[in-house]
């Protein structure tokens, strides 16, 4: 599933650089996630690395977006064709 950043972020951008998708960007209030860019860092790491760097844990996966390991891939290959 892909990745949200939840009200918790305080906007430090430690994730923004570190997503292979660039699917992070700063927004009004706290940085966002673009779900339709979000991989879960598959196939490239073995954890988000969005997650990995966050300071108060603020990256999570998003319930209401599930998808297999397999979409995630396809949606990789998809974005850097």
């Amino acid at each position: 599933m892909a990745y949200t950043i939840t009200d918790d972020c305080i906007n430090c951008g430690a994730c923004e650089p570190e997503c292979p998708n660039v699917a992070i960007s700063e927004g009004a209030e706290v940085y966002v996630i673009d779900p339709d860019l979000c991989t879960e860092c598959v196939p490239v790491h073995s954890e988000s690395q969005c997650a990995a760097v966050c300071p108060v844990d603020a990256c999570v996966p998003d319930p209401d977006r599930p998808e297999t390991r397999e979409v995630l891939e396809a949606k990789y290959k998809k974005i850097h064709g």
